[in-house]
C-alpha cells in the first residue's frame, strides 16, 4: 500500500472484471508514416512526469506515490500481482506451493538470478528482506502485512534457491503477501543493518552505482528537484515471450512537474511521452486532436478523503489544538461535516463526471469489496444543522458557528499544493461548510511536509489525503486500518486502541486475513467497513476514472487500475516509431 501523496499510497474491477477500453487517435497522414517494425525493437527512452521527486531510494522506507513510481522500476518482488489482471504472477519467484493446513509456502527462486551490478541473487537475500522489513527498529511501513494474527511469518532458507515461509496462522491471501515486498541485496545493505543504520542508507543523496536492484532497471543519474535517469539494467530477470531480454527501453527519465496543467502543456508539447492520471477536460482535448492514444480504464481503486487530527496531543504545547479537537472527537460533529459535503459537486467539478462519489473506503470498481449495504445518504444541510445542535452547538447572530464556551468554529485543512483535484475538494468543503456556518483555512503544502505533519509532528486540524493500494485485496489496507498503523491516519501508530469500535476493527482485520473462506472475509470486511462509515474517522468524498494518454507510436501501453497505472509493464515498452525531440 502507498500513500497517494501526489502518497500516496497510497487506485477498477477485480481480477479480469473491467475490459480495458483504448480509444487510440490517429497519428500523422499516412503519406508521413514509416513502415513499422514487425515485432518489438530494443532502443531509445520515455520521459514521464512525477510531481515531486522521491523522498528515498530505500524501498523499505518508501511511503508515498511518487517515491513508489522510481522505486518499484529498480526493484522486484518475489509474486507479482499483475496490475491489469489482478492476479498473482512469478517473479523473482519461479513457482511456490503450499501446504495442506496453508501453513507453509516453499517458494523457489529462478535459477541465475542477479542484483543489477552483476552479484547472484539468492535465498540469503530474501530471507535478509524479510528481517529487514519485519525488524520493528526499521519501521517500514508494510511490516503490518507481513503479522498474521499479529505475529511476524518466520522466512528461512532451505537451500540457495529455495526458501520457506511459515504463517503463525492460516492466511487468507496467501502468496499476495509477497508482492510490493522488495528483495534487497544484502551484500550491500548487510553491514547498515547490522550496525542498525540502515534507514539512514540509500538517502536521495546517495551516488547512483550504490542503489543495487532486481528491477527493469537501475538509477544512473539524480539530479535533485529537476530529473532521475534510470538506465536499462543489463542482468533483469524477465523475458519476453520469444525469450528475448527486457526491458526493451534503454531509459526511462522521471522529470519533476509541479502541476498537472504543466504536466499536460509538456505533453501536448512533445517533452513528456506518457500521462497517467488526466482531468475530464484534458482527455476530451487530446480526443479530437492527433498523435496521441488515450484511454479510460474505468473506475479505479483510489479514495480521497478527509480526516481530523485525534491523536493525544499535549495541551499545554498545543493549547489551540487541543480545544478544536474536543469539536473533532464529537462523532456528531464529523457527522455534520459529512453530511454537508456535496460529494456529487466533487464529481461533476473535480473529474467532469469521470468519477463517483464515496461514503466508504472501497469503489464501485472494486467489485469483490464493495459493501452495498452502506448507507449513501445524499447531502443534507438540514441534517448537519441538526447534529451540530444535538452537539451543543449554536449560531451567533452573524450565522457563525460556535461551540459551547462560545469558540467560533474554525480550521485548517492541509492539502498537497501539488494535487489539483485536492486543492479543488478542499475548495467544495470550504464552502460547504460556510453554509454551516464553520469558518475552513485551506494549507497547501509539498508532499513530504503533509506527511510530516500528520505521522511525525501532528501539529494540524485536518487534511485531505487519498489511497490506492498495490491491490484490490484488503489486505494492503492493514496499516490504514490497524491503530498500530503508521497510516491511521487520524491517529497513527498507536500504542493501543483509542476507542471500542477501533479495538473492533483491529479483531475483525486479523480475522478476516486468516479467515478460510472468501465469505467469512467478505462478512467481516463488511463489518469494518460498516464501523468506519458508523464512527468515521475518516470522510469519504470521490474517486476518479484513470484517464491516461501516450504518444502514438509507443507500443504495449496498457493502463490498468493499480499504480502505477501506465508503468507496471514498463519493461514490455517500446517504440514503434521513435519520438522526434
Amino acid at each position: 500500500m502507498s500513500v497517494s501523496t501526489g502518497a500516496s499510497r497510497t487506485s477498477v474491477v477485480r481480477a479480469g472484471s473491467v475490459a480495458l477500453c483504448l480509444v487510440v487517435c490517429l497519428g500523422a497522414p499516412a503519406t508521413q508514416r514509416r513502415a513499422e517494425p514487425a515485432g518489438p525493437t530494443h532502443g531509445g527512452q520515455i520521459v514521464v512526469a512525477e510531481r515531486t521527486p522521491p523522498s528515498t531510494f530505500n524501498p523499505v522506507l518508501a511511503a508515498d506515490a511518487q517515491t513508489h513510481a522510481v522505486l518499484d522500476r529498480l526493484f522486484a518482488d518475489l509474486v507479482h500481482i499483475n496490475r491489469q489482471t489482478l492476479k498473482t504472477e512469478p517473479a523473482l519467484a519461479s513457482s511456490w506451493s503450499v501446504s495442506t493446513d496453508g501453513l507453509e509456502y516453499t517458494i523457489n527462486l529462478r535459477p541465475d538470478l542477479k542484483f543489477s551490478d552483476g552479484h547472484p541473487c539468492t535465498a540469503d537475500d530474501v530471507v535478509f528482506s524479510f528481517d529487514v522489513y519485519l525488524d520493528e527498529s526499521v519501521h517500514a511501513p508494510q511490516r503490518d502485512l507481513l503479522l498474521v494474527g499479529g505475529k511476524p511469518i518466520d522466512v528461512r532458507k532451505k537451500d540457495d534457491k529455495t526458501i520457506v515461509v511459515k504463517m503463525p496462522e492460516p492466511y487468507a491471501v496467501g502468496e499476495r503477501i509477497f508482492d510490493t515486498i522488495a528483495i534487497l541485496p544484502k551484500h550491500v545493505l548487510g553491514e547498515a543493518f547490522a550496525k542498525r543504520a540502515l534507514p539512514r542508507t540509500w538517502g536521495v543523496d546517495a551516488p547512483p552505482e550504490s542503489i543495487v536492484g532486481t528491477g527493469p532497471f537501475r538509477l544512473r543519474e539524480n539530479v535533485p528537484g529537476q530529473r532521475i535517469v534510470l538506465e536499462r539494467n543489463p542482468y533483469y530477470w524477465k523475458r519476453d515471450r520469444d525469450g528475448g531480454t527486457l526491458p526493451y527501453l534503454d531509459r526511462l527519465v522521471f522529470v519533476t512537474v509541479p502541476s498537472s496543467d504543466a504536466e499536460f502543456l509538456r505533453f501536448k508539447a512533445g517533452e513528456i511521452d506518457i500521462v497517467s492520471q488526466l482531468t475530464g477536460d484534458q482527455l476530451a482535448s487530446l480526443s479530437s486532436g492527433s498523435g496521441y492514444q488515450t484511454a479510460d480504464a474505468g473506475p479505479s481503486l483510489q479514495y480521497n478523503f478527509l480526516f481530523f487530527n485525534l491523536n493525544d496531543v499535549n495541551a499545554a504545547t498545543l493549547p489551540a489544538l487541543a480545544t478544536r479537537q474536543r469539536w473533532f472527537r464529537e462523532e456528531k460533529f464529523r457527522h455534520a461535516v459529512s453530511a454537508a459535503i456535496d460529494r456529487a459537486a466533487m464529481v461533476s467539478i473535480v473529474y467532469r463526471g469521470q468519477g463517483e462519489p464515496l461514503w466508504g473506503p472501497v469503489t464501485r470498481g472494486n467489485a469483490t469489496w464493495y459493501n452495498r449495504a452502506l448507507p449513501r445518504p445524499a447531502r443534507s444541510l438540514e441534517r448537519a444543522r441538526a447534529l451540530l445542535k444535538e452537539a451543543g452547538f449554536s449560531w451567533r447572530d452573524d450565522g457563525a458557528l460556535k461551540d459551547q464556551d462560545g469558540k467560533p468554529v474554525e480550521f485548517s485543512v492541509l492539502v498537497q499544493a501539488t494535487s489539483v483535484p485536492r486543492k479543488q475538494m478542499a475548495t467544495i468543503i470550504e464552502n460547504d461548510l460556510a453554509q454551516l456556518g464553520i469558518g475552513v483555512t485551506i494549507v497547501p503544502l509539498d508532499s513530504r511536509a503533509v506527511v510530516d505533519r500528520v505521522q511525525r509532528t501532528r501539529d494540524y486540524d485536518a487534511c485531505i489525503l487519498g489511497l490506492g493500494g498495490g491491490d484490490a485485496d484488503p489486505n494492503v489496507d492493514m496499516p490504514v486500518w490497524l491503530s498500530s498503523g503508521d497510516h491511521h491516519f487520524w491517529n497513527p501508530s498507536a500504542a493501543k486502541p483509542a476507542t471500542p469500535w477501533e479495538a473492533e476493527i483491529d479483531s475483525l482485520m486479523r480475522q478476516q486475513i486468516s479467515a478460510r473462506t472468501f465469505a467469512d472475509r467478505k462478512t467481516l470486511f463488511d463489518r469494518v467497513q460498516a464501523l468506519i462509515a458508523e464512527h468515521e474517522p475518516m470522510i469519504f468524498l470521490a474517486s476518479p476514472d484513470i484517464l491516461a494518454a501516450a504518444r502514438a507510436g509507443l507500443a504495449n501501453f496498457k493502463p490498468a487500475i493499480l499504480p502505477h497505472y501506465t508503468l507496471w509493464n514498463v519493461e514490455e515498452l517500446y517504440w514503434r516509431q521513435a519520438p522526434d525531440r
